[in-house]
């Protein structure tokens, strides 16, 4: 396996003074949907981790993205309610005094990510205070993706010089453990191991945060859950014959049935957003299990993004690096916008940290 290169030209198109825009009328920027915490979450993760030759010669570099992008989900964190507003209109105006469940996990792991890995002192000692401010706030919201992020966030928080000695932290990272577990036994069965009766989107953090738990805790009634519900979810995405990733659609999802009904898959529309965090989750298994089957899914799941695809069509576009927006019944969604184009880069960062750990085995 090579690392892949990392381009950011379609993130920093995307990029302006305020933070990255959610949506792209191709690979233009659309100020008509203005910004998401969400992408700037995101964007967040994945400039905290990018290396100094990963930017463009004469473009801001990584401190100065790192900033932005901060500053951006911190102004997020409400400081009367300590709650994540999502949606922002071009004119800097909020549009919504609270942002959903899945965003307030999401903007507490992004924080906690760059808590631990941002590359500067201030801006780690900045991620940490909202990281604080914000905790609190979520104890009771009690949805499963964001029990996860919440997982994904305590577990990089605990890395931290002072999360290492923040037991409240760690209690609470084993209660959401515990809470996912519990859920996944109510409703797994032998031949459906998952949590919910629809498999729905950005699936592959459930099985992630059972990993993550499972090392944390040094548990392999988690760990256990972690395997098998990954395992599961990519045999249900393989396609026969390839073997290439088919990613469930959002236009209907993967529903349970009943027992005299085989369950179908949406096919499309596909997102960029679960063959990363199928990447992601693969990553972990390999960290995990040391067994490189796993370095073999994670490769699948690339290249999808390259064409290794149901409609054999790359999403990558030639001329600005970025990735379109996903497959549809007609083809190719020709927009660039802020998920797409991070979850191929967030991807492409895995799978160099992957690379660069398998080879040394």
């Amino acid at each position: 396996m090579t690392d892949p290169r990392i381009d950011i030209r379609q993130m920093l198109t995307l990029t302006d003074d305020t933070g990255i825009f959610q949506h792209a009328r191709l690979a233009a920027p659309d100020p008509n949907h203005g910004y998401c915490v969400d992408d700037n979450a995101r964007a967040l993760i994945a400039a905290v981790r990018l290396h100094p030759h990963d930017h463009p010669e004469g473009q801001p570099g990584v401190e100065a993205l790192v900033n932005r992008y901060l500053a951006f989900v911190a102004y997020a964190v409400d400081h009367e309610t300590h709650r994540v507003r999502n949606f922002m209109g071009f004119d800097r105006r909020w549009l919504e005094t609270v942002g959903s469940n899945d965003s307030q996990g999401r903007t507490l792991w992004s924080l906690a990510i760059a808590a631990h890995e941002a590359p500067l002192s201030h801006q780690r000692e900045l991620a940490g205070i909202v990281f604080l401010e914000a905790l609190p706030a979520t104890q009771t919201l009690d949805s499963l993706r964001t029990w996860a992020f919440l997982l994904l966030a305590l577990d990089a928080w605990l890395q931290t010089p002072q999360g290492q000695k923040d037991a409240a932290a760690r209690n609470r990272m084993a209660r959401h453990a515990d809470q996912l577990a519990q859920v996944y036994q109510a409703n797994h069965t032998a031949d459906w191991p998952w949590w919910e009766a629809t498999v729905t989107y950005d699936n592959a953090r459930l099985p992630l945060a059972m990993l993550q738990a499972g090392q944390r805790f040094d548990r392999d009634d988690y760990t256990a859950i972690g395997l098998t519900a990954l395992d599961w979810l990519l045999r249900i995405q393989t396609h026969a014959p390839t073997d290439h990733l088919s990613v469930i659609g959002n236009d209907g999802w993967y529903r349970r049935s009943g027992d005299t009904d085989t369950p179908t898959a949406a096919r499309f529309d596909q997102q960029p957003l679960e063959a990363a965090a199928l990447i992601d989750a693969c990553a972990m298994a390999y960290h995990v299990t040391r067994d490189r089957a796993w370095v073999d899914h994670a490769g699948r799941c690339l290249a999808w993004f390259h064409g290794e695809n149901d409609l054999q069509a790359p999403l990558i576009h030639p001329e600005t690096g970025g990735c379109r927006d996903g497959l549809t019944p007609t083809g190719v969604n020709q927009n660039q916008g802020a998920e797409s184009v991070l979850s191929y880069i967030m991807s492409c960062q895995t799978m160099r940290l992957l690379s660069q750990s398998s080879a040394a085995e």
